[in-house]
């Protein structure tokens, strides 16, 4: 075996992809995920089965949902300082840089690692991120409708009051117990900071004319933004009242809750995460449990997934 009591480097990725021909971001057996297929080509480009070293795994900043797009994703990978050495080959180039454009020449067209970087001391993709913020795009008019974008945008038949969804969404933002918005897991919170939620119908740009939600939290439970979008949509077309999302976030129930939308109109666009300085410490503050009560604590929480 080779490099196997080398330290470890830790590595940055910042990638985007096409979610329609992905199960989702974890790796699940016999399926295609954005895990399974990104942790397989740094194996290849690594060399990690001929090295003798383990296959790498990949730690992400949300794990999006089957069918979500992601076009500012962040993940962060432990590799052998060796073998990131020997990815460079004869390159005169920074070994992170040949990195970068060895995994460009494995990697599917709807899957792109746009950068690699070395992490700074401290940096964990999940837990030092301080929010995620999506963008739900809605088309409600047949002038608008684009065979070229249905991939990425949801069809709507009923146009939609987008004053009274963002009305509606504006009531939604704070910390406070999502229960009613995302899918039960097993001894996980649905506690969030909803920091940002957001309706708009751009005038101009490449979403002109489209209904788009900006949403921003420190982090999101399963299912959680595509709920809210739900709820949202049935405010818009006039089916319930603007104070039904925040009645139901009040009642802290799933059952009779919003529809969860379909995913291909969701996109993660952007994680933000603190200076350098602060990165330990907020992976530190995220990892700490809180507790079910918590609504107006400020312990931060991770998650996932819209």
């Amino acid at each position: 075996m080779t490099g196997v009591d080398e330290p470890p480097v830790r590595l940055r990725l910042d990638l985007a992809y096409d979610g329609a021909g992905f199960a989702g971001w974890a790796r699940q057996p016999g399926l295609r995920t954005v895990q399974g297929v990104l942790e397989d080509a740094l194996a290849t480009v690594l060399r990690s089965g001929p090295r003798g070293e383990a296959p790498p795994r990949v730690t992400v900043a949300g794990r999006t949902d089957a069918g979500v797009h992601a076009r500012g994703q962040v993940a962060h990978v432990d590799v052998v300082a060796g073998a990131l050495a020997a990815a460079r080959g004869r390159s005169d180039r920074a070994d992170v840089d040949a990195l970068t454009t060895r995994l460009a020449g494995v990697l599917p067209a709807d899957l792109v690692v746009h950068a690699v970087t070395r992490a700074p001391a401290g940096f964990d993709a999940r837990f030092s991120a301080l929010r995620r913020r999506y963008a739900y795009r809605v088309c409600d008019a047949d002038a608008l409708r684009d065979p070229l974008r249905r991939g990425w945008v949801l069809w709507h038949r009923r146009p939609l009051d987008v004053a009274a969804m963002d009305a509606a969404a504006r009531t939604l933002v704070g910390r406070h117990d999502f229960a009613a918005y995302c899918k039960p897991r097993p001894d996980a919170t649905t506690i969030r900071t909803l920091e940002r939620f957001a309706w708009s119908r751009p005038a101009d740009g490449p979403d002109a004319g489209l209904v788009v939600a900006d949403v921003q939290a420190d982090a999101f439970c399963h299912s959680m933004v595509r709920a809210l979008v739900g709820a949202s949509l049935a405010v818009g077309e006039g089916r319930r009242p603007v104070t039904w999302p925040r009645e139901l976030l009040d009642g802290r129930r799933r059952e009779g809750g919003a529809t969860v939308v379909a995913p291909h109109g969701l996109t993660l666009e952007h994680v933000a995460y603190p200076s350098d300085d602060e990165l330990a410490l907020r992976a530190a503050q995220t990892r700490a449990r809180r507790a079910a009560d918590d609504v107006d604590g400020v312990r931060p929480v991770s998650g996932c997934c819209g």
